[in-house]
């Protein structure tokens, strides 16, 4: 159960000051702080939040054996004022409208406000979150030590610990904030997602500057809707406090965001079109990418003056990604020529166009690409490092927006010379439903092959890969472990690529 590093208790007026006039609330001292019941331990704080499958509060008697201190509950669903007051017992409960606003402020006083002592940038977008946040904290970590919390783990650049989120709960990214800080943090870049967003997860951090990087189909199953989506990814910008805002305005979401927020925060504009030099305070113009056999060449005037930045990562993509990153270096002050030669360095993020090449064998690249979209942009990227054939094996997720995968399956068609369908996560569903969503996006099946078996279709992939050819590994990245018939077992694409091409996994 998140607890304060120094073990130390806090009254529970201290969290919400609106129970200051309870006397009993001027008298509890509480030692720790959840959400979840099943983290509750002795004299800690419940809150008790309503959820998409029922109220937190179905699970009252758990967090009273567990030695819940206090409970706040938020009315909601069939749990009004007065059902929530008749739980009342030797455990205090109290109706808190709003609570779910609220959690992250309690957390943050709880937790010592140390995310009030960190300058935090927020990373938003269906696309190139994870690799933005660890080209910022990698750079950044020259001059400051700077922390990273996201899809691929929480921590410092090189020391990241798994996270069950992208964005974490309300709670735990407030404990995780007072750890980092202790540890020496003093900058952390956070991807924040559009569900993290809708559920006030991040309610409370104090974000200095936010980026957005762009907005295609993905979460629908959730949203139910691109606009409800799209608005979702905006309420980043509307963060009390907000003092800079960098925004991709290639994309149309992103330039009628621009538009919105510049009047009221300092916005920096990132785009490959002349007209992103009016659209915000600042901007960076992307003006040529030059894809190479062994890296990217991007020059860019801005604001800041002209340059050139070079780097060894794969992906037209990736140059905005960069430059997203070197708009926030260069509004936090860094000067040009350090903020360059740092991105210059940065390393692919685990899963993120990672590039595997053996002597005699094809180039092999692991990308997390499971929008239609990122698979568009991964294919279409990798066309300009490759001599020969261009192989791209992947799958589609179960129990997930099922409306992506003929549109995914058009894309790979479209854009690959062969093609291997294989199981992502398949979770609770057919796989072979899947794949037939898949395939009916495809105007025909010649060069498309099917294997469910995912460590198979990739070592066979590459197996029948010549030197010249490219094989991209689509869909999980970093993941270690696939989901089918409701089990989760280990299993790594890029252990799977080692294998094949002989490397020590």
């Amino acid at each position: 159960m998140p607890c304060r590093g120094d073990q130390k208790s806090i009254l529970l007026a201290d969290l919400l000051p609106a129970l200051s006039g309870i006397e009993w609330a001027r008298h509890c001292a509480v030692n720790a702080v959840a959400l979840d019941s099943r983290e509750l331990s002795h004299d800690g704080l419940w809150l008790a939040l309503q959820g998409t499958r029922g109220h937190a509060l179905e699970h009252f008697d758990e967090a009273r054996k567990r030695g819940a201190v206090a409970v706040l509950a938020e009315p909601a669903g069939n749990w009004d004022r007065d059902r929530i007051a008749a739980l009342a017992g030797d455990v205090p409960v109290i109706a808190v409208p709003g609570l779910r606003r609220q959690a992250g402020e309690i957390a943050a006083r709880f937790f010592g406000q140390a995310a009030q002592a960190m300058r935090i940038v927020g990373i938003t977008g269906t696309n190139g979150k994870t690799s933005v946040a660890s080209f910022l904290a990698q750079a950044l970590s020259t001059r400051v030590p700077t922390a990273m919390l996201g899809t691929v783990g929480n921590g410092f650049p090189g020391e990241l610990e798994p996270s069950t989120h992208t964005t974490l709960d309300a709670v735990n990214l407030h404990a995780t904030f007072e750890r980092l800080f202790a540890r020496g943090a003093r900058a952390v870049a956070m991807e924040v997602s559009s569900h993290a967003l809708d559920q006030e997860r991040v309610a409370g951090v104090p974000f200095h500057t936010a980026v957005f990087t762009n907005l295609t189909r993905d979460h629908q199953d959730y949203h139910g809707s691109m606009q409800a989506y799209a608005d979702a990814k905006k309420r980043l910008f509307r963060v009390p406090g907000l003092s800079v805002a960098v925004i991709n305005t290639d994309d149309a979401v992103g330039a009628r965001l621009a538009s919105e927020v510049r009047p009221r925060v300092f916005t920096v504009c990132v785009g490959s079109g002349s007209e992103v030099v009016r659209l915000g305070d600042r901007y960076v113009h992307l003006v040529d990418i030059v894809s190479r056999a062994d890296g990217l060449r991007v020059r860019f005037e801005s604001s800041w003056g002209a340059g050139e930045l070079q780097t060894h990562l794969l992906g037209r993509f990736n140059a905005m990604n960069l430059c997203l990153a070197l708009a926030v270096l260069l509004a936090w002050d860094m000067p040009a020529t350090a903020a360059l030669q740092t991105l210059a360095r940065v390393q692919a993020v685990a899963g993120r166009m990672m590039t595997f090449v053996a002597p005699h064998r094809p180039r092999v690249v692991v990308d997390y690409a499971h929008t239609p979209d990122a698979l568009e942009q991964a294919l279409s990227a990798l066309r300009g490092h490759v001599a020969g054939r261009l192989v791209c094996v992947f799958g589609c997720g179960g129990d997930r927006d099922r409306g992506k995968r003929p549109q995914m399956g058009e894309v790979a068609r479209r854009l690959a010379d062969e093609i291997v369908i294989t199981d992502d996560n398949p979770r609770n569903e057919d796989p072979r439903q899947i794949v037939a969503d898949v395939l009916s996006g495809m105007d025909g099946r010649e060069n498309v092959r099917i294997e469910h078996d995912r460590a198979v279709a990739i070592q066979s992939s590459i197996a029948d890969a010549g030197p010249d050819d490219l094989v991209l590994v689509a869909g999980k990245g970093h993941e270690d472990y696939q989901e089918s018939a409701g089990q989760r077992r280990a299993f790594s694409d890029i252990e799977q690529v080692q294998l094949a091409l002989g490397e020590q996994a």
